[in-house]
């Protein structure tokens, strides 16, 4: 097979429509647009969701909760993850970045207490759940709160 022999599947690629050239075309004289109003001018349509002064889909359902507004969102690592540092090594926010454990640098780090953690390890965090910090001291590592 060579480039020029290259060519679309059969049926992928529809003609486009040519609008607007006679009657004999099925588009022409209004172009698909049909007779008058908003959705037949140039540069006129509807916006999404709107449903020609009906009250709105959105509007018509109920209200649901509660959001928080100070709600703080937290980048979460479990304490299996860091297996994979050597003993004795300072486990910082820096780190878990560099090794993908976290995703956005932005937001303070959880510690959770899923899984066994064999190695002694300082782990600096944000935040740590009660269980996660038991782990950690269990092997002897130590917890740091920044």
């Amino acid at each position: 097979m060579k480039l020029h022999e290259l060519k679309p599947t059969p049926g992928s690629q529809k003609p486009r429509k040519r609008l607007g050239r006679g009657t004999g075309s099925g588009t022409g004289k209004t172009a698909g647009r049909g007779h008058r109003g908003q959705g037949q001018r140039s540069g006129g349509n509807v916006r999404p969701g709107f449903e020609g002064g009906q009250t709105p889909y959105v509007k018509r359902l109920r209200k649901v909760g509660f959001i928080n507004p100070n709600r703080v969102e937290f980048s979460v690592v479990n304490v299996s993850a860091l297996n994979r540092y050597d003993e004795g090594t300072t486990v910082t926010p820096e780190m878990l970045y560099a090794d993908r454990l976290i995703r956005k640098k932005a937001l303070p780090i959880k510690i959770l207490g899923n899984g066994s953690l064999d190695k002694k390890l300082t782990v600096k965090a944000h935040k740590f759940t009660a269980s996660a910090e038991t782990k950690i001291t269990a092997v002897g590592g130590t917890v740091e709160v920044i």
